[in-house]
């Protein structure tokens, strides 16, 4: 890839996660581990060999003490087929190569493996993407990348079919957490680590006036009763199993033994076939 191609610089990445407070800002990294934890407490198996690869090893490494931890790097430090169970905590949405990422989890799964994901979605700080975009349109009528588009939970579906997983499932949760205001807000996205690391974000320290018309729009648009705007993060989960020959196949196309219709004890409706045409040569 070239630099113009990159999601995510790297380097900018790494910086700020050294800076990072965590632990003075790690509510979504708990939520995500609840919900790891009961994931993993539904799953009727013993793993012996589990991975955890993460961009935070302490708070992760804290909850999950018997994993043995990786750095979400772009090429993933690890064996062939030689973990039960892979947890990918948090860093998916920084990727430059998200499928990737993926596909070199799954290479280091044995088969029948189980594999789960969390990253950020879509649908995190749409807020603050949409006024900041509209304070920086009014004054300069122009706009520049300032919030990490993540990715929606349909395409990461999708995504994980591709990585070759059996049985993929995405599915989310969604939180939110309410700030005096945008600088609040900022302050709390660099304790996280999770402030801009865009590869084509300007490289410029930005007039507080910017910041001061976004907090205004926010305001406006985006607060609760008590005048606190409201930020929502998304976590997306992913979950799927590497291949093995005892995993449920799909039945094949027409093979079903009893009808739908008949289940739901209603009328089924026949459409007529496309490509049949009438006498008159309509469709």
């Amino acid at each position: 890839m070239t630099s113009r191609d990159l999601h995510t610089d790297r380097a900018a990445l790494k910086r700020q996660r050294q800076r990072a407070l965590l632990g003075e800002a790690a509510f979504v990294h708990e939520a995500a581990i609840d919900e790891m934890e009961y994931r993993l407490s539904l799953v009727n198996r013993t793993f012996t060999k589990p991975l955890l690869i993460s961009g935070a090893p302490t708070i992760w490494q804290s909850a999950f003490p018997n994993f043995t931890p990786i750095a979400d790097e772009e090429t993933l430090d690890c064996k062939p087929q030689s973990n039960d169970l892979v947890l990918h905590a948090m860093s998916l949405h920084w990727a430059n190569d998200v499928v990737g990422q993926l596909i070199q989890a799954r290479n280091a799964m044995m088969p029948d493996g189980l594999f789960i994901g969390c990253m950020l979605g879509g649908s995190t700080l749409n807020e603050l993407r949409k006024c900041l975009s509209e304070a920086e349109i009014a004054l300069t009528g122009g706009l520049s990348p300032r919030v990490a588009m993540c990715a929606e939970i349909r395409d990461l579906g999708q995504l994980m079919q591709r990585a070759g997983f059996a049985l993929p499932v995405a599915d989310k949760i969604t939180l939110t957490a309410s700030y005096d205001s945008i600088f609040h807000l900022s302050h709390d996205l660099r304790r996280m680590g999770e402030v801009n690391a865009l590869a084509l974000r300007k490289r410029t320290f930005e007039k507080r006036e910017l910041f001061r018309l976004a907090d205004e729009i926010y305001k406006e648009h985006f607060s609760d009763d008590n005048g606190r705007i409201i930020a929502t993060f998304e976590i997306v989960f992913l979950t799927g199993w590497a291949p093995h020959k005892s995993q449920q196949k799909p039945l094949r196309p027409g093979s079903a033994q009893a009808r739908l219709a008949d289940a739901l004890k209603t009328n089924e409706l026949r459409f007529p076939d496309p490509d049949v045409h009438t006498k008159n040569g309509d469709t």
